[in-house]
């Protein structure tokens, strides 16, 4: 009776155990979600931490208790980035426009801030808690204190010694030694010397003495507008996350918006991506339909070939065939990129014999590089795909073929190769789907160059459209996420649509058998 109890107590502690150090992590996700003042969070993380709490502290109920693990990860790997992509792309999220306009303002006044001549300087004490470092300031015989964060304000508290603020409690005052071993945090440390922004930041470079560094831009919270001190120009809200001047000059950083179906018109109507587009997007269906039937085809030869029973040495060829499956794709890449170099590469100098043949910078050579590698890479999982396919139709089905009167083509025509797709279609789907975002294959051989001539963010002839989107939200200076995500949404809809059509005729493979 004891041992039978012992049993149910255990696994009941260590459910307590776990659903204790989930809600502890909950619990920790909400604070830090009222932080950022993130309510949706708030909310979704506590319906969770709830509906886990009754679904396992009540008896029964187990399905729930299968399933509420996976409906969590669908919901944190699938829907959130499902709709977090769909929000960025309703955005001008991106480079120069992350943050809030409160942070934008902060970022500008910094940015424009410089030591001023005669500017005033005061006593400063480095002092550090933690890992945050503060200025211990002296001000006409009063301390002040403050970090990077935290405004200089009144230090009541502070140690004086000869008239000048040496320490706080709570804080360790550094000497020269620690200042040196400490120098670039130091110099970097930028105190606001008020609740202003105007009036400046205190810094210092040899950590004893603080000057006061003025922005040439000044912000009027009244009128929500920038005025340059230099040039007497004012920068006002846009409306469309920066300010902007009246000749229509824009200050960056701003910040993020909602800008509606800006991005969408912008892929459909801006020249330097509509015309790149339109390529990238028929040559990512050609790589990928080019990739796939001949990878099938080639795999399947190959295991035609090599499942003659009476074969000599059938055992050592099939390991080699399938050696580049075991070699790292995108080390694959990298190494076929070398080989084509056009200076340098194996094929140039051995092959063609020294020939200076562009093998990497030729639009249409770089594709037929990219599909060689692909096919390279491919047909091994192939050729073991329909090797098994192939020894799993019944020998009687040929015998009887070759019995009425059936030659070798019209058997593998007629039989065979229906009999084959309907075990292997879902590969191809699958194999086309991974085809159509193979990111690695283009980074690693030609980095989807050649540039096309006008295109935006060094859209090349041998980019796909996941690379595109990788250049858009990645490469250069104009990092633009919102149009990255109008571009992820366009390839999740072909994607999809594809899956579903193949899908549908695999079903209606099905009926052969």
């Amino acid at each position: 009776m004891s041992g039978r109890v012992n049993v149910r107590i255990g696994p009941f502690i260590t459910k307590l155990i776990l659903l204790g150090m989930f809600d502890a992590l909950a619990v920790y996700a909400i604070f830090l979600s009222i932080q950022a003042s993130n309510w949706i969070f708030v909310t979704v993380i506590a319906v969770i931490a709830v509906a886990f709490n009754w679904i396992y502290l009540r008896p029964g109920a187990n399905p729930s208790k299968y399933l509420a693990p996976g409906f969590v990860f669908l919901l944190i790997f699938q829907v959130f980035v499902i709709g977090y992509t769909g929000y960025i792309s309703f955005t001008n999220f991106g480079g120069g426009h992350t943050g809030d306009k409160d942070q934008a303002i902060a970022s500008l006044i910094a940015g424009g801030q410089e030591r001023v001549e005669d500017s005033p300087s005061y006593p400063i004490t480095v002092v550090k808690a933690g890992g945050t470092f503060g200025f211990l300031v002296t001000d006409d015989g009063e301390a002040l204190f403050g970090t990077a964060t935290d405004p200089l304000h009144e230090a009541p508290k502070a140690v004086m010694e000869g008239g000048v603020a040496v320490s706080l409690p709570g804080y360790e005052s550094l000497n020269f030694q620690d200042i040196l071993n400490n120098q670039k945090a130091i110099s970097d440390l930028a105190v606001p010397f008020s609740d202003d922004i105007n009036d400046g930041t205190l810094r210092t470079q040899d950590g004893r003495t603080g000057y006061l560094y003025l922005s040439h831009l000044s912000y009027d919270a009244d009128a929500d507008t920038i005025t340059d001190g230099r040039t007497g120009t004012v920068y006002h809200d846009g409306g469309k996350g920066s300010f902007v001047s009246e000749s229509g000059d824009n200050l960056k950083p701003g910040w993020t918006v909602t800008v509606g179906f800006e991005n969408f018109t912008k892929a459909l109507t801006d020249p330097t991506i509509r015309g790149p587009l339109v390529q990238v997007t028929i040559w990512t269906f050609v790589l990928a339909f080019v990739t796939v039937f001949a990878t099938f085809f080639m795999g399947l030869f190959l295991a035609i070939v090599f499942n003659k029973p009476h074969m000599r040495g059938r055992k050592i060829y099939r390991t080699l065939l399938i050696v580049p499956y075991a070699f790292p794709a995108f080390l694959g890449a990298l190494v076929w990129s070398g080989m084509f170099n056009r200076s340098y590469g194996f094929v140039n100098e051995v092959l063609f014999f020294g020939a200076d043949i562009p093998w990497l910078t030729d639009p249409i050579l770089a594709k037929f590089v990219v599909i060689f590698i692909n096919l390279w890479l491919g047909f091994p999982y192939m050729f073991l795909v329909t090797m098994g396919a192939l020894q799993s139709i019944p020998a009687e089905v040929e015998e009887a073929a070759t019995v009425d009167g059936a030659s070798p083509w019209q058997i593998f025509r007629l039989i065979k190769l229906p009999l084959l797709l309907v075990s292997v279609a879902p590969l191809l789907i699958a194999s086309f789907a991974f085809n159509f975002n193979n990111f690695n294959v283009i980074y690693m051989t030609t980095g989807g160059g050649p540039k096309i001539e006008g295109a935006g963010s060094n859209i090349g002839h041998t980019d796909i459209l996941i690379s595109m989107v990788y250049k858009i939200a990645f490469d250069g200076q104009t990092r633009d996420y919102g149009l990255a995500s109008v571009l992820a949404i366009l390839i999740f809809i072909i994607v999809t649509i594809i899956t579903i059509i193949s899908f549908r005729q695999t079903k209606a493979l099905e009926e052969i058998n």
